[in-house]
């Protein structure tokens, strides 16, 4: 299994920032390479979602299911794709001045046997600092009210 996990102060009040990370298909402004679609649902707890993320010619389409909103403070999800699968989550905790601390935690369940194990060093530094680098430009949106 590899775990990620990022954080972040934004510079505006957790509802703004909540709102701005349910804004599903926009999540493609702020993630590096990737377009996000609802595929099913509205948005809420047990809507679906797609997130394709292409770099050239490869291509890795992640599936997800919202499984908890709890605004303006957490949103859980599950990642059942055939190559990436287990949870998320993502936090927001107000701070002082109208700031939000955004914490984002992934868990995904890497493929078993020789390809996990040289799959796994090589994806999760890139994914660590992907996932710094996502929500710094997330951040810079919120900030500016370009989001939500």
């Amino acid at each position: 299994m590899g775990e990620v996990t990022a954080q972040i102060i934004v510079a505006a009040p957790a509802e703004r920032v909540f709102a701005a990370f349910v804004t599903w298909e926009r999540q493609g402004e702020w993630l590096p390479f990737t377009s996000v679609r609802l595929t099913g649902g509205d948005g809420g707890v047990g809507s679906h979602i797609e997130a394709v993320t292409a770099i050239g010619p490869a291509v890795l389409r992640d599936e997800l299911r919202v499984d908890v909103l709890d605004p303006p403070y957490e949103v859980r999800v599950v990642h059942y794709g055939k190559v990436l699968r287990g949870p998320g989550v993502m936090r927001c905790t107000p701070l002082a001045g109208g700031r939000t601390q955004v914490v984002m935690h992934e868990w995904f369940h890497l493929p078993a046997g020789l390809l996990g194990q040289v799959a796994r060093p090589l994806l999760w530094p890139g994914s660590k600092a992907s996932l710094r680098y996502a929500l710094s430009r997330f951040a810079k949106l919120v900030e500016s009210g370009t989001l939500p």
